[in-house]
């Protein structure tokens, strides 16, 4: 049952066609590999060739992939102004 204008099943088609959308985005993705690095990108230490074969397109080593992991990622705060609980206090 669709609202307004639209017609039966126009949602679930819209739903349907977004998931279809993304999972072509993420194969199309998938397929376009970079070939690792021999040699870690920061500290020029030898990747392990395990390594290489399980993470296509690897550039650090596992010691720089960790330390670059622990950090923390700044991430803008809230714009308190544009939401309405701000505006109805």
């Amino acid at each position: 049952m669709a609202g307004g204008w639209s017609r039966d099943g126009a949602v679930n088609e819209q739903i349907e066609a977004s998931i279809a959308d993304e999972l072509q985005r993420m194969q199309a993705r998938r397929g376009v590999a970079r070939p690792s690095r021999t040699h870690c990108a920061d500290c020029e230490e030898p990747i392990p060739e395990a390594r290489r074969i399980a993470s296509p397109g690897v550039t650090l080593c596992i010691d720089c992939q960790t330390e670059r992991d622990g950090q923390a990622v700044r991430r803008g705060g809230i714009n308190r102004r544009g939401s309405k609980d701000s505006q109805l206090k």
